[in-house]
């Protein structure tokens, strides 16, 4: 065996993973947004069925706010930047916030 070899510093790595933390996503009420329009968004971002986005909509009238949904951030992000757009491209000022 050459020197070279025998010299070769040994590393140890240790490998950690964790998991991701996850984010809440709420939809917020105003009061130019149509009942409707919540509805669909709800189904379409959230995979909510008709009955659910629909009670969930109620919610966030009555209230002021409902969680929609606890992704990873990235996904959570992702979901509220289509959310904006989404509603912007059709006027409505409606609002998507996430939390830790």
């Amino acid at each position: 065996m050459s020197k070279k070899l025998e010299n070769i510093t040994k590393i140890k790595t240790k490998s950690k993973t964790s998991t991701p933390k996850f984010y809440k996503v709420f939809l917020l009420n105003d009061d130019f947004t149509t009942m409707d329009f919540v509805v669909r968004i709800l189904m379409m971002f959230f995979n909510k069925n008709y009955s659910d986005a629909y009670d969930l909509m109620m919610k966030i009238h009555q209230t002021g706010s409902a969680l929609c949904g606890v992704y990873p951030k990235d996904t959570a992000l992702t979901i509220q930047n289509k959310i904006h757009s989404y509603a912007f491209k059709f006027g409505y000022p409606l609002k998507c916030k996430i939390e830790e």
